[in-house]
């Protein structure tokens, strides 16, 4: 089996900064796409960063600017460094991403833990 274990969330002031960090762990696998989601209380879980095996971004428009993702293929772990934070951005942060089984080829998708991010003065 895959988990995806996340660290990094925490509480800070607005203008500050956090840097999430996600490792997947557990049998042989292969890794696609990463992505970073979150959910604020009464709402729908949110699409934030996806960064693919090359390297390709994309970012919602809310964090534009602010946020950047990144991985490390050898470590099998994902990043989203978390710049000029506003309160908007409290939530809990999941990692996500699509991974390929060594054993049987197919394609299954995994979601972290989840890691609380409060900006708040």
């Amino acid at each position: 089996q895959v988990q995806l274990v996340e660290s990094g969330g925490g509480l800070v002031q607005p203008g500050g900064s956090l840097r999430l960090s996600c490792a997947a762990s557990g049998s042989t696998f292969s890794i696609g796409n990463m992505a970073w989601y979150r959910q604020a209380p009464g709402k729908q879980r949110e699409f934030v960063a996806i960064i693919s095996g090359g390297g390709s971004t994309q970012y919602a428009d809310s964090v534009k600017s602010r946020f950047t993702i990144s991985r490390d293929n050898a470590k099998k772990s994902v990043f989203l460094q978390m710049n000029s934070l506003k309160a908007e951005d409290t939530a809990v942060y999941y990692c996500y991403t699509v991974v390929r089984s060594s054993t049987t080829g197919g394609w299954y998708a995994h979601w972290g833990q989840g890691t609380q991010v409060t900006v708040s003065s």
